[in-house]
């Protein structure tokens, strides 16, 4: 603990290593197949809507209900993950993801199954956060950006598991035995979670979650009254870089969500006239650019941080151009080049909603990280949610006219860029203030001794010799002060 009064001691970085790596790809294994359990239905949609005699808009509720358990679980889960640490989160949420996806393989009604997706869901939103939280506290801070962009690098593997193995497994052995063998899977990753998974390396605990810089006593009353979790959010979302981040989310992450949670196969059999066979070839190629695009976004926004906002505006104006050209293409069938060109920009949505946590990331302390993720972590999957719900009702009002209910993208595309453009400003200007001062809490500027003063005479300045002094703050600094141990705010 800083004795009262002191300048705050600067945190040293995690030192990474094999055994960071190691403990992060048990991390990563649990929330792999989590993205397998979630993606399953996009394979697997026609056949829910046999198997359940239902139309678009209730088939469209397997995944909305699941996102919007997803999405709400989100500042939850933050919170759980800044209080009760890693290891106990992720093994909470193996286990109830797998009893979601063999209960999913077992249910004999529409409405059982719907419960089925509600306890995935569920088990799935505390995957991801905590993997963040897993990268932040094994590798150096240099490295958060690259790590994020693996963490959904792996995600993507198991989308890609879904397409390539789930699919023809389906079609092979059936619903029942398809569903229930890939539940194995969630066993297998719980057994080196429960034995070997560590919340951070020794020696860098981070601050207790209820302990701040008014003290223990004060963290413990807040704790104790409730007041941790109003204050966990509130001083979360109150930093511009948190909003900001989860407008990024929102904006690029949902275009290709939807595409390959539900609507992508339907809209490339039915609308499209492609085989399934094709149909899943371009799903997967949706995939293996954003595998490819990761590692590009990864390396491009960890050397330089100028670039996040370029990276997120640009995939959002690509995807929108290719959906425009596709949608407004004469004729009853885009041609099969646009349709690749389509599939290739969508794999950079998801390596672009990434960068939202680049921006969440530098805004929050090691104490508020889970939920800072929480709330950025929820923009994406409530345009997800959004834009699956309009597209299944459009599709039912309007007689399965695609082009009508795929609209629904340049709406939220629009709202979501006119709220990134509305907090860059605020936002990039207190990560400069912030930056700025760890510069000075670490490099503290010493004045050397000036030359002997001649008898009688003064110090120029009314300095004494060898004072040591800090340097005024820079002009970002006073613009965007920062609070002090009392939480007021000033330069």
């Amino acid at each position: 603990m800083t004795a009262p009064g002191s300048a705050p001691q600067p945190v040293e970085d995690p030192p990474g290593g094999g055994r960071a790596v190691a403990v992060w790809s048990i991390g990563v294994a649990v929330y792999f197949v989590a993205v397998i359990f979630r993606t399953s239905l996009g394979v697997a949609g026609l056949d829910a809507a046999d198997r359940f005699h239902v139309n678009a808009s209730a088939l469209a509720a397997f995944s909305l209900l699941q996102l919007l358990v997803y999405a709400g679980m989100q500042i939850p889960v933050g919170l759980m993950v800044d209080r009760l640490g890693t290891k106990k989160v992720l093994t909470l949420g193996a286990v109830l993801f797998t009893v979601g996806q063999l209960g999913f393989a077992l249910s004999p009604s529409y409405g059982m199954a719907l419960a089925a997706r509600a306890l995935l869901g569920c088990g799935d939103a505390m995957t991801f956060i905590s993997v963040l939280r897993l990268g932040t506290r094994w590798f150096p801070a240099r490295r958060g950006p690259l790590m994020a962009q693996l963490a959904g690098l792996v995600g993507m593997a198991g989308n890609l598991v879904s397409t390539l193995v789930l699919a023809p497994v389906l079609h092979g052995v059936g619903w029942t035995a398809a569903f229930a063998g890939s539940a194995v899977a969630g066993l297998v990753v719980l057994v080196p979670l429960v034995l070997f998974l560590r919340d951070h390396p020794e020696g860098h605990e981070p601050a207790p979650a209820g302990v701040r810089a008014a003290g223990p006593a004060a963290g413990a009353h807040a704790g104790a009254s409730g007041g941790f979790v109003r204050r966990q959010i509130r001083e979360s979302w109150s930093e511009p870089g948190t909003r900001l981040g989860l407008w990024v989310h929102f904006t690029t992450q949902f275009p290709a969500m939807v595409f390959l949670l539900l609507w992508g196969m339907p809209f490339l059999v039915e609308a499209q006239g492609l085989s399934r066979t094709t149909a899943g070839g371009l799903l997967t190629l949706v995939v293996a650019s954003n595998m490819a695009l990761g590692l590009v976004y990864g390396q491009i926004v960890g050397r330089r941080q100028s670039a996040r906002i370029p990276l997120a505006l640009g995939t959002v104006g690509l995807t929108a151009l290719l959906w425009a050209a596709v949608l407004a293409y004469p004729g009853d069938r885009a041609p099969m080049g646009l349709l690749i060109a389509l599939c290739l920009v969508l794999g950079g949505c998801g390596p672009a909603s990434m960068i939202g946590f680049d921006f969440a990331r530098p805004a929050n302390p090691a104490e508020r990280q889970g939920t800072a993720s929480g709330i950025t972590n929820m923009g994406g999957f409530i345009a997800s949610m959004t834009t699956l719900l309009t597209v299944g009702v459009l599709l039912d009002a309007t007689g399965d006219d695609y082009r009508i209910a795929f609209s629904t993208v340049f709406v939220l595309e629009a709202l979501g860029v006119s709220q990134i453009l509305r907090l860059r400003r605020p936002a990039l200007a207190r990560e400069a203030a912030r930056e700025a001062a760890r510069e000075v809490a670490t490099h503290r500027i010493t004045i050397p001794a000036p030359a002997p003063v001649p008898a009688g005479g003064t110090v120029r300045g009314g300095a004494e010799p060898g004072a040591e002094r800090r340097p005024e703050p820079d002009p970002v600094s006073r613009a965007c002060p920062l609070p002090d141990a009392a939480g007021r705010e000033g330069p």
